[in-house]
């Protein structure tokens, strides 16, 4: 169900599984100039597309990284005036998607007034977080998650391994295996903590209304201050993760 989080924000969350774990994925529509923003988008249901056209008229789909983007082809199809932004990366896994613009390219012009896009250097899923001025919130995807204390008993021995059940941590798996530059990390994390927010939304769990930067600014301690790669410049993306997309 689409609900309002902030101003300009509106929030849901559709069941996904990942590794066997029964978790929630989450999609945000954020107000944009005379249009909205559907980041991360979820199964085009019939419900769910007169919920957000409810809201005004869709001008832009986003995929924020190489694993959130397994409905963007519908709601293209659904929207094809919609500009639709995603890593470049996302071409070569996703040639069936047409692609409008690449995070890395130029800056968006409708962007400009209300929304800031901080690239996550030395990553391998290529995520971009972003930053919506009007409600001071941030949207990451995989960067940092927030499932509580869910009731599977799977989900539950695999987070409490992975560090993190019942908090707002990253999965040690994506910690060790997903950044092959964590100084290049470290520096877009700042970059990221240096704009004004206090919101969070997540790609996985619970959105935080408010504390969202303390949350980010500790569980991403552990990348360092100065690093030296963890993996060649030139890394492919780890067997540990999981070609599937997660939402």
């Amino acid at each position: 169900m689409l609900t309002h989080f902030g101003e300009g924000i509106w929030c849901d969350a559709g069941p996904v599984r990942i590794v066997g774990m029964p978790l929630t994925s989450a999609m945000t529509v954020l107000r944009v100039g005379p249009g909205l923003l559907v980041h991360s988008p979820l199964p085009l249901s019939a419900e769910r597309r007169a919920a957000v056209e409810a809201l005004g008229p869709v001008t832009h789909l986003y995929a924020p990284n190489t694993f959130h983007h397994r409905w963007l082809g519908e709601w293209s199809q659904a929207f094809p005036k919609a500009r639709v932004h995603a890593p470049a990366a996302l071409a070569k896994r996703r040639p069936d998607l047409r692609i409008d613009r690449h995070h890395d390219s130029e800056p968006e012009p409708a962007f400009a007034t209300v929304l800031d896009e901080v690239p996550i250097a030395g990553f391998l899923l290529k995520e971009t977080a972003l930053v919506y001025r009007p409600a001071r919130a941030a949207v990451v995807a995989d960067l940092v998650h927030n499932i509580g204390r869910p009731s599977d008993r799977w989900t539950k021995i695999y987070s409490s391994l992975m560090g993190f059940y019942d908090r707002v941590a990253l999965s040690r798996v994506i910690r060790w295996t997903a950044f092959y530059d964590r100084g290049a990390a470290r520096r877009s994390i700042d970059a990221l903590l240096g704009h004004d927010f206090d919101a969070l939304i997540v790609g996985h769990g619970a959105a935080l209304a408010s504390g969202g930067r303390t949350a980010l600014t500790a569980a991403l301690s552990f990348l360092p201050a100065a690093a030296v790669p963890r993996l060649p410049a030139r890394a492919k993306e780890s067997r540990f993760l999981s070609p599937k997309p997660c939402g």
